[in-house]
């Protein structure tokens, strides 16, 4: 069996990690792979309040990406490191983009029997309004998807 385990570094991913470590230790996996998936920001809105460009925006931009990284990276990490302290191997993937859309792509794409998703991120008021992720992943990809809450 191979899963796709989606993290976000809420308290639901973190939950839907627990049940992923439960059932990869009870079925054997073949498989793990933990996945976080990310959206860069683009617009200087998102940093300092405004919709208008000036050119140390840019550097800012540059530096806030830089920044959220390196937590992207530490979410990841800390994830994988929860699967190998309870004695399974997991391979780690990071992809930019719209995260819905792009954890059915992977899922698609990797040929997984399950995705392993939270039932609600880090989106807030966002996924209130637009649709959580774990709903349009459920929606768009033949996978199981298994939504913890």
């Amino acid at each position: 069996m191979n899963l796709l385990v989606c993290v976000d570094g809420s308290k639901e991913s973190e939950k839907a990690l627990d049940k992923a470590v439960m059932i990869a230790s009870g079925c054997n996996a073949d498989q793990v792979t933990v996945l976080h998936v990310f959206e860069k920001i683009t617009s200087p809105s998102h940093i300092v309040g405004t919709r208008k460009h000036a050119p140390e925006h840019a550097e800012l931009i540059t530096q806030a990406n830089d920044e959220l990284l390196k937590d992207h990276e530490e979410i990841l990490d800390k994830a994988v490191a929860k699967m190998l302290s309870h004695g399974i191997e997991a391979n780690k993937l990071m992809e930019q983009g719209h995260p819905a859309q792009t954890i059915s792509r992977i899922a698609e794409e990797g040929n997984y029997d399950m995705v392993i998703i939270g039932s609600r991120g880090l989106s807030g008021l966002k996924e209130k309004l637009l649709g959580s992720v774990s709903n349009t992943v459920l929606q768009s990809t033949h996978t199981s998807v298994l939504v913890v809450k």
